[in-house]
């Protein structure tokens, strides 16, 4: 849902390692674990703060740098491919199960969407030069926007909660560009948008 977001705004998205494949942060089992000197640092104020370790461990869950930089998970392997011993920091658990290699040969996994998103941006003048303009923005739980071009308008619908919700937006003959569930809901000028769905239609002029 953020990647569809993200991608079809004006400016130049950029992919964070392991986005791709929908990595997760690592979340250290201990505190020896972490090397980020900003977390060392806050936890000494922490412990002189009377925090107990577990305290201490939800704390730079939440916080600590080091989640985020876990080694590329290339394959289920011995260090999930990244190398051949083992590396400086630990290895997030998941690579069993989120890896490059897995990723590419599954057509539904989030590089396969991650592929059809750049594909698209790419070869589409709107998304690459067209007006940005926010609408629905009283809604509650959806992010939208639209993408105006010389011949076409595209539409991005977004929906930030668990929730389904409906958007009310009337308008006629619209191709669906992309989605993050297999189909789409509109009757009667009404898109109902399920939980974290993401959806571009564009609508010729």
């Amino acid at each position: 849902m953020l990647a569809l977001a993200l991608h079809f705004m004006r400016g130049t998205p950029y992919i964070y390692q392991g986005e791709e494949i929908g990595m997760t942060n690592n979340y250290f089992g201990s505190i020896d674990l972490y090397q980020d000197v900003e977390s060392l640092n806050y936890t000494k104020i922490l412990k002189e703060e009377g925090k107990s370790g577990t305290e201490i461990l939800k704390i730079l869950g939440a916080k600590s740098r080091d989640n985020a930089r876990s080694p590329m998970q290339w394959n289920d392997q011995e260090f999930a491919g990244f190398s051949d011993t083992k590396p400086w920091i630990e290895i997030n658990p998941s690579y069993k199960t989120i890896n490059v290699q897995a990723s590419m040969k599954d057509p539904h996994s989030i590089y396969a969407f991650y592929k059809k998103l750049i594909q698209i941006r790419k070869q589409n003048e709107t998304i690459q030069n067209g007006r940005y303009v926010p609408f629905c923005k009283d809604h509650p739980f959806v992010y939208a926007y639209k993408r105006e071009g010389m011949d076409e308008e595209i539409y991005v619908l977004c929906n930030f909660y668990g929730t389904k919700t409906n958007v009310e937006l009337d308008l006629q003959e619209l191709e669906l560009l992309l989605s993050n569930y297999p189909d789409r809901i509109y009757e009667n000028g009404v898109f109902v948008l399920r939980p974290y769905e993401a959806i571009a239609v564009k609508k010729s002029r």
